[in-house]
Protein backbone atom coordinates (compact mmCIF):
# COMPACT_ATOMS: atom_id res chain seq x y z
CA UNK A 1 0.00 0.00 0.00
CA UNK A 2 3.12 2.70 0.20
CA UNK A 3 2.36 4.96 -1.90
CA UNK A 4 -0.89 3.91 -3.31
CA UNK A 5 -3.05 6.70 -1.32
CA UNK A 6 -2.86 10.18 -0.83
CA UNK A 7 -3.83 11.60 2.84
CA UNK A 8 -3.59 15.16 1.85
CA UNK A 9 -6.95 16.03 1.74
CA UNK A 10 -7.38 14.90 5.70
CA UNK A 11 -4.51 17.52 6.74
CA UNK A 12 -7.39 20.02 7.56
CA UNK A 13 -10.45 18.46 8.64
CA UNK A 14 -13.76 19.57 6.71
CA UNK A 15 -15.63 23.29 7.92
CA UNK A 16 -17.58 22.17 11.18
CA UNK A 17 -16.04 18.99 11.44
CA UNK A 18 -16.82 17.38 15.12
CA UNK A 19 -14.97 15.01 17.43
CA UNK A 20 -17.38 12.16 16.81
CA UNK A 21 -16.00 9.28 16.06
CA UNK A 22 -16.38 6.68 18.90
CA UNK A 23 -14.87 6.47 22.62
CA UNK A 24 -11.39 5.64 23.70
CA UNK A 25 -8.30 6.75 24.33
CA UNK A 26 -7.46 5.80 20.83
CA UNK A 27 -10.47 6.98 18.90
CA UNK A 28 -9.73 9.76 16.28
CA UNK A 29 -12.03 11.69 13.80
CA UNK A 30 -11.56 13.83 10.99
CA UNK A 31 -10.90 16.96 13.58
CA UNK A 32 -8.14 15.13 14.76
CA UNK A 33 -6.59 12.73 12.00
CA UNK A 34 -3.32 15.34 11.45
CA UNK A 35 -2.34 15.48 14.36
CA UNK A 36 -3.09 11.81 15.82
CA UNK A 37 -1.93 10.04 12.63
CA UNK A 38 0.29 12.31 9.85
CA UNK A 39 2.23 13.99 12.54
CA UNK A 40 2.31 11.25 15.10
CA UNK A 41 3.34 9.21 12.20
CA UNK A 42 6.23 10.84 11.95
CA UNK A 43 7.47 9.48 15.05
CA UNK A 44 6.32 5.67 15.30
CA UNK A 45 4.32 3.68 12.20
CA UNK A 46 0.29 4.40 13.92
CA UNK A 47 -1.93 1.71 13.13
CA UNK A 48 -5.53 3.19 11.66
CA UNK A 49 -8.30 0.59 12.53
CA UNK A 50 -11.25 1.29 10.68
CA UNK A 51 -14.53 -0.35 12.53
CA UNK A 52 -18.09 -0.19 13.08
CA UNK A 53 -19.81 -0.77 16.25
CA UNK A 54 -22.61 -2.96 14.25
CA UNK A 55 -19.74 -5.08 13.40
CA UNK A 56 -19.09 -7.47 16.43
CA UNK A 57 -15.82 -8.96 14.83
CA UNK A 58 -14.22 -5.51 13.96
CA UNK A 59 -15.30 -4.31 17.68
CA UNK A 60 -13.23 -6.99 19.06
CA UNK A 61 -10.48 -6.49 16.70
CA UNK A 62 -10.13 -3.18 17.67
CA UNK A 63 -9.95 -4.70 21.47
CA UNK A 64 -6.93 -6.50 20.09
CA UNK A 65 -5.20 -3.82 18.72
CA UNK A 66 -6.24 -1.84 22.44
CA UNK A 67 -4.16 -4.27 24.35
CA UNK A 68 -1.68 -5.30 21.91
CA UNK A 69 -0.63 -1.20 21.45
CA UNK A 70 -0.08 -1.19 25.60
CA UNK A 71 2.17 -4.31 25.54
CA UNK A 72 3.91 -2.12 22.34
CA UNK A 73 5.93 -0.40 25.24
CA UNK A 74 5.49 2.53 22.45
CA UNK A 75 6.83 0.78 19.31
CA UNK A 76 3.81 1.99 17.50
CA UNK A 77 0.63 3.57 18.54
CA UNK A 78 -3.03 3.11 17.09
CA UNK A 79 -5.99 5.07 16.22
CA UNK A 80 -9.08 3.86 16.15
CA UNK A 81 -12.12 5.02 13.53
CA UNK A 82 -15.89 4.40 13.51
CA UNK A 83 -16.36 4.47 9.64
CA UNK A 84 -19.45 5.49 9.64
CA UNK A 85 -18.89 8.87 11.21
CA UNK A 86 -15.62 9.59 9.58
CA UNK A 87 -16.43 8.50 6.23
CA UNK A 88 -13.97 10.68 4.38
CA UNK A 89 -10.72 8.86 6.24
CA UNK A 90 -12.51 6.13 5.13
CA UNK A 91 -12.72 7.10 1.38
CA UNK A 92 -9.32 8.74 1.61
CA UNK A 93 -7.65 5.05 2.39
CA UNK A 94 -10.17 3.70 0.09
CA UNK A 95 -11.57 1.19 2.49
CA UNK A 96 -14.38 -1.35 0.78
CA UNK A 97 -14.16 -3.87 4.17
CA UNK A 98 -14.61 -3.02 7.70
CA UNK A 99 -12.72 -3.99 9.38
CA UNK A 100 -9.63 -2.47 7.27
CA UNK A 101 -6.46 -1.72 9.22
CA UNK A 102 -4.00 0.47 8.05
CA UNK A 103 -0.37 1.39 9.16
CA UNK A 104 0.67 4.86 8.61
CA UNK A 105 4.47 5.97 8.70
CA UNK A 106 6.28 8.94 7.60
CA UNK A 107 2.40 10.14 7.11
CA UNK A 108 2.24 7.43 4.27
CA UNK A 109 0.42 4.17 4.50
CA UNK A 110 3.13 1.32 4.70
CA UNK A 111 1.15 -1.89 4.54
CA UNK A 112 -2.71 -3.37 5.04
CA UNK A 113 -5.26 -5.74 5.75
CA UNK A 114 -9.07 -6.43 6.02
CA UNK A 115 -10.97 -8.55 7.93
CA UNK A 116 -10.95 -9.83 11.49
CA UNK A 117 -7.48 -11.92 11.83
CA UNK A 118 -6.65 -13.62 15.04
CA UNK A 119 -4.45 -12.49 17.64
CA UNK A 120 -1.63 -14.61 16.40
CA UNK A 121 -1.75 -13.58 13.09
CA UNK A 122 -2.13 -9.41 13.77
CA UNK A 123 0.62 -9.96 16.09
CA UNK A 124 3.46 -11.35 13.50
CA UNK A 125 1.78 -8.41 11.21
CA UNK A 126 2.55 -5.36 13.41
CA UNK A 127 6.32 -7.15 14.25
CA UNK A 128 6.81 -6.92 10.38
CA UNK A 129 5.55 -3.21 10.53
CA UNK A 130 7.90 -2.74 13.07
CA UNK A 131 10.45 -4.39 11.37
CA UNK A 132 9.99 -2.32 8.19
CA UNK A 133 10.28 1.27 9.88
CA UNK A 134 13.17 0.28 11.22
CA UNK A 135 13.37 3.07 13.71
CA UNK A 136 13.55 5.95 10.91
CA UNK A 137 11.18 7.81 12.28
CA UNK A 138 12.19 9.00 15.50
CA UNK A 139 11.07 12.39 15.58
CA UNK A 140 11.94 12.94 11.98
CA UNK A 141 10.37 15.46 9.76
CA UNK A 142 7.97 13.00 7.38
CA UNK A 143 10.58 10.39 6.94
CA UNK A 144 9.63 7.74 4.66
CA UNK A 145 8.96 4.71 5.93
CA UNK A 146 11.68 1.94 4.70
CA UNK A 147 10.47 -0.68 2.14
CA UNK A 148 6.81 -2.46 2.67
CA UNK A 149 7.55 -5.59 4.09
CA UNK A 150 5.90 -7.65 1.01
CA UNK A 151 8.61 -6.29 -1.38
CA UNK A 152 11.53 -7.65 1.59
CA UNK A 153 9.51 -10.90 1.37
CA UNK A 154 9.87 -10.83 -2.58
CA UNK A 155 13.65 -9.66 -2.29
CA UNK A 156 14.30 -12.19 0.38
CA UNK A 157 13.34 -15.32 -2.03
CA UNK A 158 15.18 -13.94 -4.57
CA UNK A 159 18.47 -13.71 -2.16
CA UNK A 160 17.88 -17.00 -2.13
CA UNK A 161 17.36 -17.88 -5.85
CA UNK A 162 13.87 -18.92 -5.51
CA UNK A 163 12.69 -16.60 -8.52
CA UNK A 164 9.22 -18.51 -8.76
CA UNK A 165 8.68 -17.41 -5.13
CA UNK A 166 9.65 -13.87 -5.49
CA UNK A 167 7.48 -13.67 -8.38
CA UNK A 168 4.38 -15.04 -6.81
CA UNK A 169 5.52 -12.72 -3.78
CA UNK A 170 5.03 -9.23 -6.38
CA UNK A 171 1.96 -10.78 -8.46
CA UNK A 172 0.61 -10.56 -4.95
CA UNK A 173 1.49 -7.41 -4.06
CA UNK A 174 -0.21 -6.28 -8.12
CA UNK A 175 -3.62 -8.41 -7.18
CA UNK A 176 -3.91 -6.46 -4.38
CA UNK A 177 -2.78 -3.17 -5.62
CA UNK A 178 -3.01 -3.28 -9.68
CA UNK A 179 -1.33 0.50 -10.08
CA UNK A 180 1.09 -0.48 -7.68
CA UNK A 181 4.54 0.99 -10.33
CA UNK A 182 6.88 -0.61 -8.21
CA UNK A 183 5.85 -4.11 -7.82
CA UNK A 184 5.07 -4.07 -11.89
CA UNK A 185 8.43 -2.90 -12.66
CA UNK A 186 10.29 -5.50 -10.12
CA UNK A 187 7.82 -8.60 -11.61
CA UNK A 188 9.10 -7.19 -15.14
CA UNK A 189 12.61 -7.17 -14.28
CA UNK A 190 12.22 -10.82 -12.77
CA UNK A 191 10.84 -12.03 -15.05
CA UNK A 192 13.34 -11.24 -17.69
CA UNK A 193 15.83 -12.53 -15.74
CA UNK A 194 14.27 -15.97 -15.32
CA UNK A 195 14.13 -15.58 -19.10
CA UNK A 196 17.60 -14.89 -20.01
CA UNK A 197 19.09 -16.73 -17.61
CA UNK A 198 17.83 -19.88 -19.36
CA UNK A 199 19.07 -18.88 -22.70
CA UNK A 200 22.21 -20.91 -23.80
CA UNK A 201 25.05 -18.85 -24.11
CA UNK A 202 25.65 -19.67 -27.73
CA UNK A 203 22.64 -17.82 -28.38
CA UNK A 204 24.44 -14.95 -30.57
CA UNK A 205 26.40 -17.25 -32.22
CA UNK A 206 23.72 -19.56 -33.65
CA UNK A 207 21.53 -16.01 -34.25
CA UNK A 208 24.58 -14.61 -36.59
CA UNK A 209 24.81 -18.16 -38.51
CA UNK A 210 21.07 -18.49 -39.16
CA UNK A 211 19.87 -14.59 -39.47
CA UNK A 212 15.66 -16.11 -40.61
CA UNK A 213 15.41 -17.59 -37.56
CA UNK A 214 13.37 -14.99 -35.48
CA UNK A 215 13.66 -17.12 -32.11
CA UNK A 216 17.05 -17.05 -31.98
CA UNK A 217 17.39 -13.62 -32.38
CA UNK A 218 14.76 -13.17 -29.45
CA UNK A 219 17.41 -15.39 -27.40
CA UNK A 220 20.60 -13.28 -28.75
CA UNK A 221 18.52 -10.02 -27.84
CA UNK A 222 18.20 -11.58 -24.32
CA UNK A 223 21.80 -12.41 -23.42
CA UNK A 224 23.38 -9.47 -25.13
CA UNK A 225 20.73 -7.54 -22.82
CA UNK A 226 21.99 -9.63 -19.54
CA UNK A 227 25.45 -8.92 -21.03
CA UNK A 228 24.37 -4.93 -19.96
CA UNK A 229 24.56 -4.22 -24.29
CA UNK A 230 20.65 -2.61 -24.09
CA UNK A 231 21.68 -0.55 -27.91
CA UNK A 232 22.68 -4.41 -29.60
CA UNK A 233 19.89 -6.07 -28.10
CA UNK A 234 17.58 -3.16 -29.23
CA UNK A 235 19.58 -3.11 -32.88
CA UNK A 236 18.91 -6.99 -33.45
CA UNK A 237 15.23 -6.76 -32.97
CA UNK A 238 14.81 -3.84 -34.79
CA UNK A 239 16.23 -5.32 -37.56
CA UNK A 240 14.55 -8.85 -37.54
CA UNK A 241 11.00 -6.59 -37.73
CA UNK A 242 12.69 -4.22 -40.43
CA UNK A 243 12.69 -7.80 -42.56
CA UNK A 244 10.03 -9.82 -41.52
CA UNK A 245 6.25 -9.43 -41.76
CA UNK A 246 2.71 -10.77 -40.11
CA UNK A 247 3.65 -13.16 -36.76
CA UNK A 248 7.04 -13.68 -36.57
CA UNK A 249 7.29 -8.83 -37.22
CA UNK A 250 4.46 -9.43 -34.08
CA UNK A 251 6.63 -11.31 -31.90
CA UNK A 252 9.87 -9.46 -32.71
CA UNK A 253 8.24 -6.22 -31.97
CA UNK A 254 6.38 -7.55 -28.55
CA UNK A 255 9.71 -8.83 -27.37
CA UNK A 256 11.50 -5.29 -27.66
CA UNK A 257 9.01 -3.26 -26.50
CA UNK A 258 8.95 -5.69 -23.22
CA UNK A 259 12.98 -5.07 -22.82
CA UNK A 260 11.83 -1.36 -23.35
CA UNK A 261 10.36 -1.13 -19.95
CA UNK A 262 13.18 -2.36 -18.45
CA UNK A 263 14.82 0.98 -18.43
CA UNK A 264 13.04 4.77 -17.61
CA UNK A 265 11.31 5.82 -20.53
CA UNK A 266 13.61 9.03 -20.80
CA UNK A 267 17.28 6.85 -21.19
CA UNK A 268 18.69 8.44 -24.46
CA UNK A 269 19.13 5.29 -25.83
CA UNK A 270 15.95 3.92 -25.08
CA UNK A 271 14.59 7.30 -26.98
CA UNK A 272 16.83 6.22 -29.72
CA UNK A 273 15.89 2.83 -30.36
CA UNK A 274 11.84 3.79 -30.40
CA UNK A 275 12.58 6.11 -33.63
CA UNK A 276 14.89 3.69 -35.16
CA UNK A 277 11.52 1.30 -34.27
CA UNK A 278 8.80 4.13 -35.70
CA UNK A 279 11.18 4.28 -38.73
CA UNK A 280 11.35 0.49 -39.60
CA UNK A 281 7.42 0.18 -38.74
CA UNK A 282 6.56 3.15 -41.14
Amino acid sequence: MSGAVDLSSLKQPPAGASGAGGGGDYAVSEADFETKVLRRSTQVPVVVALYSQRSPGSVELVRTLERLVQEGAGAWDLATVEAEANMRIAQAFGVKGIPTVIAVAGGRPLADFEGAQPEPQVRQWLSAVVEAVGGQLEGGEQSPPSEDPRFTAAEAALEHGDLAGAEAAYEAIIAAEPGNEEAKSALRQLRFLSRAQAVSDSAIATADADPANVDAALDAADVEMLSQQPEASFDRLIAVIKKTAGDDRTKARTRLLELFELFDPAEPFVVAARRKLAAALY
